[in-house]
């Protein structure tokens, strides 16, 4: 995070263009998140002490963003993005222009062309932006209504909000060092508890919220349900001492009940492979195995028992 930010702004009036070449000190799969998901554009789009609010998004080409900018005292200016072209993680482009809150363009005021192209390594990125315009009228009117310095403190949020995701990562799992956790089950609900949890703990998800859309599909089961396509599979978030809080949804779709004897597990992840087999087999002596531990999809050895005790356990050794 100590090297040097790139920032180029260019304004070509021949062209009737606005050339931009930003760097962030941050990987590409950090930073494409950031250009393409309401939720955190919603936190840096905006120059303080103005905010960002999505009203809906459609991140896709012939998909739109309609959000407004709205002041501390609630004054909001409604903006459509019209979505273009889309290449993951390279390319979107898009037209952008003032709406009312339905989205319907304010044919009086500019509206210019947007084509981002994203480059990444070493662990940066830099993003090059250009804004193409009509006439060079509207793009004197964009400048005179302070584009250059409100899109600058934006970028600088995005700067603050990207830090703030590296201090996270390093909270992650990212070796074999042995970790222990609180794995806890929900009927349906865990998006709902874990955003609670969240704004107890003043802590950010680590890695987003997987769903159980993301699982790769297995031809040999039935096709996922859609009630459970948008459940939570699994979420993690720091919240005392290190300590890592994680989640499920256990849909009924699947023949699983949440109790109060089956809601929370002492989860372990143990340096090596064998450690997680001896600890799996000797803790589960006498016990009930809800699931053998063995390779699993997402690439880890992992078996779930209740011990002799009563007491819910997981075994987890992520391979690298």
């Amino acid at each position: 995070m100590n090297k040097a930010i790139l920032f180029n702004f260019e304004v070509d009036k021949a062209n009737h263009q606005i050339k931009v070449e930003r760097s962030f000190n941050a990987p590409i799969d950090l930073v494409w998140p950031a250009w393409t998901e309401a939720e955190i554009l919603d936190q840096w789009w905006a120059p303080k002490p103005w905010m960002a609010q999505t009203k809906s998004m459609d991140f896709k080409a012939g998909g739109h963003w309609l959000y407004a900018m709205v002041s501390p005292e609630g004054e909001k200016h409604w903006c459509k993005v019209d979505y273009i072209k889309v290449i993951p993680h390279e390319y979107f482009s898009s037209f952008d222009g003032f709406c009312d809150e339905n989205g319907n363009l304010n044919t009086s005021l500019p509206r210019n062309k947007w084509e981002n192209s994203f480059a990444g390594q070493d662990g940066e990125t830099v993003v090059n932006i250009l804004l193409s315009f009509d006439t060079l009228e509207d793009l004197e009117t964009i400048i005179e209504m302070g584009f250059k310095e409100g899109f600058t403190a934006g970028l600088e949020n995005l700067d603050q909000y990207i830090a703030a995701q590296f201090r996270l990562r390093q909270q992650n799992k990212t070796d074999h060092t042995a970790r222990v956790s609180s794995y806890l089950n929900f009927p349906g609900n865990t998006e709902e508890a874990f955003n609670f949890y969240k704004k107890v703990f003043r802590s950010e998800f680590i890695n987003g919220l997987q769903r159980f859309e993301d699982v790769p599909a297995d031809h040999n089961h039935p096709p996922m349900a859609e009630s459970v396509k948008k459940m939570v599979l699994h979420v993690e978030l720091p919240i005392l001492g290190g300590h890592i809080l994680m989640g499920t949804d256990a849909p009924k779709e699947f023949g699983m009940t949440v109790n109060a004897g089956n809601n929370m597990h002492i989860n372990l992840e143990p340096e090596s492979r064998a450690e997680a087999k001896r600890l799996f087999d000797e803790l589960s002596e006498d016990g009930v195995v809800e699931m053998p531990i063995r390779d699993m999809f997402w690439g880890a050895y992992f078996g779930s028992f209740q011990d002799k005790y009563g007491v819910n356990w997981m075994i987890h050794f992520q391979k690298k």
